[in-house]
């Protein structure tokens, strides 16, 4: 009974009137010639193929799953999800922002983020086998030698292969240094790997050719830790000079992982017995070259919350609008019906506002964090290049972390709003909330994030960083804080901006004595940030349909219902959910001893 379409409208807000991104892609010379025309007909037929190919198959493939053979270690996915792939691959979607040199189509980053949300709305298992390949690519782009490129490229752009990150073992997953696959050096310059690995998302399927795995181990000489961890490429079958396949490789699917969402992926188990590979990067030098995988993997996985909360909210209002209960408080209100619709009650507004709070400004979010890729990436100006690279890597755990904190709540809320029947399967709810539990703990679980951007991120250079997104919302902020329109938005997010500055400076101060005060601080203060991320661009977007609505009033037409209902959303973002830091902040300056002189209460 779910439905899903397309949100292609927000889309053209968020890119066109928010972003500007036609004028943005101008002035880099590989997207100089990319119009709004060309990518709305992009993310039309994108749309289609998400909406119409992959959605009907989300829950028939949760219910299905996947299939190992013991004996061959072959792993079956779902019925349609092999054909659906043909049809990816046949459509030239895995190539959308792949470098031409390899057969790519060039198309900004700003595009493929669009394009996979829409596929994470309507199927997060299924998408999750061709994303993965994304994030290989990219570190071969990165790292790889020429040999490895012209070998692997061609096939991992146009889909032909995918690809995977083998890093957790059974005794270590984020401490990486712990690891203890070891790979032993060949004559013939090639390296024999052994080791298990564990949680390998799409390690093991039918749906391509070949698997190219990217497996961290360690050399014989290695230092310890996280210093001896070195990256090698270990294809499924090997790769002739020609590019063909030969026999099958020393690694296989030892089994799958029984878990509580994301049925259709292959959650692997995988075991590496001699397996040949090949060195990307440096030895020793693993984690660096591994990290252009990740950083593209957490924003791949904030982009998989984004999705499942566009689709929950979408199939929740749509309920709420069907569904009739009882009396709206302050009287009737569909007089020919036994009951009224429950969107007329109070509660179900707040979730779903929530959930469409958080699905729009998320969207305005990963949009802007692809723009800053494309800029990073192509911008003429060394300044903006550099200056992009450090914004994105602030934004990164903030896109990773709270778009999934907020999609697994946004699920939950949409679930709520369905009463006994958001608890049935065949309504598809409780699905999304299943698999948007995962999205907060792979990939770098949500206190991995918050550590990363407070410790390094911010307090790491002293937050100059976090300066430089500063002076984005002050800008905005002194731009229209004199319009009294915009003051319901402008002054608690100036209010915000000053209170996490001097919070900052608090928390940097106590950890210099102590460094579980930073510990302590660090998933709260990443909510924090988010909020001030959040509400910066629901400020600009509310500014944006603010001046359409006057524009229209101007030319004595009627406003287009959309913007209006972007200013209605916009204020019950600073009114309900901003003012969630008040509390934040207050847990924050407790201080870690209520946290850490508990040996008692723990024993």
């Amino acid at each position: 009974m779910a439905v899903y379409t397309p949100p292609l409208r927000d889309m053209q807000f968020v890119l066109h009137e928010l972003l500007d991104v036609s004028k943005e892609l101008g002035a880099m010379a590989p997207h100089a010639e990319m119009d709004a025309d060309t990518l709305n007909a992009v993310l039309e037929e994108a749309g289609k193929f998400a909406s119409e190919v992959i959605f009907p198959l989300n829950i028939s493939g949760d219910t299905q799953g996947c299939k190992l053979d013991t004996a061959t270690h072959a792993v079956q996915t779902p019925d349609g999800f092999k054909a659906a792939y043909e049809q990816y691959v046949a459509g030239g979607w895995p190539s959308l922002s792949c470098d031409p040199a390899y057969g790519g189509q060039g198309l900004p980053f700003v595009v493929n983020q669009c394009l996979y949300e829409m596929l994470n709305s309507a199927n997060q298992s299924w998408t999750m086998y061709p994303g993965l390949s994304h994030g290989a690519y990219e570190c071969l782009h990165a790292h790889g030698t020429p040999e490895q490129q012209a070998l692997y490229l061609p096939k991992l752009t146009s889909g032909e292969w995918t690809g995977t990150m083998c890093l957790t073992e059974p005794h270590c997953g984020t401490d990486l240094g712990l690891l203890r696959s070891k790979a032993e050096p060949q004559a013939d310059g090639t390296y024999r790997i052994s080791g298990q690995k564990i949680f390998i998302s799409a390690g093991e399927h039918d749906l391509a050719a070949n698997i190219v795995h990217l497996v961290l181990a360690r050399l014989p000489d290695a230092p310890p830790g996280s210093k001896g961890i070195s990256l090698f490429l270990v294809p499924k079958f090997h790769v002739k000079a020609d590019g063909s396949l030969g026999e099958r490789n020393g690694i296989y699917c030892g089994g799958l992982e029984h878990k509580m969402g994301i049925h259709a992926n292959a959650t692997c188990q995988m075991i590496l017995d001699g397996a040949v590979g090949t060195l990307v990067g440096q030895p020793h030098k693993g984690l660096a070259a591994m990290f252009v995988m990740m950083n593209a993997a957490r924003l791949g996985v904030g982009n998989q919350s984004l999705g499942l909360t566009e689709v929950a909210y979408q199939n929740a209002l749509a309920y709420a609008k069907d569904r009739v209960q009882m009396r709206s408080l302050t009287g009737v209100k569909a007089p020919a019906q036994p009951a009224d619709p429950i969107l007329v009650h109070p509660d179900v507004r707040r979730m779903l506002l929530t959930a469409k709070a958080y699905a729009e400004g998320g969207r305005a979010l990963a949009c802007y964090a692809s723009l800053l890729l494309d800029k990073e990436l192509h911008h003429p100006d060394e300044q903006v290049r550099q200056e992009s690279a450090q914004l994105l890597a602030l934004l990164t755990p903030i896109v990773k972390a709270f778009l999934t904190d907020n999609g697994f709540d946004a699920a939950v809320q949409c679930q709520q709003v369905y009463g006994g029947h958001g608890f049935i399967k065949e309504w598809g709810m409780e699905q999304f909330v299943r698999d948007a539990r995962i999205n907060m703990i792979y990939d770098g679980t949500n206190t991995i994030q918050s550590l990363d951007l407070l410790g390094r991120k911010v307090l790491g250079n002293n937050g100059a960083t976090l300066k430089l997104l500063g002076a984005q919302v002050e800008s905005f902020v002194r731009a229209n804080m004199a319009d009294p329109r915009m003051a319901e938005f402008v002054r608690p997010l100036a209010e915000l901006g000053q209170k996490l500055t001097q919070l900052t400076a608090e928390v940097g101060y106590k950890g210099l004595r102590n460094a579980d005060e930073v510990g302590s601080a660090a998933v709260d203060y990443l909510r924090i940030a988010g909020h001030m991320v959040l509400g910066y661009f629901w400020a600009r977007m509310a500014r944006v349909a603010l001046d359409k609505m006057a524009q229209a009033q101007a030319a004595a037409q009627r406003p287009d219902p959309f913007y209006l209902g972007k200013v209605q959303t916009a204020r019950f973002y600073f009114a309900r959910l901003m003012p969630e830091t008040a509390s934040l902040m207050r847990r924050i300056r407790s201080g870690s001893e209520v946290l850490m002189d508990t040996d008692a209460a723990l024993s």
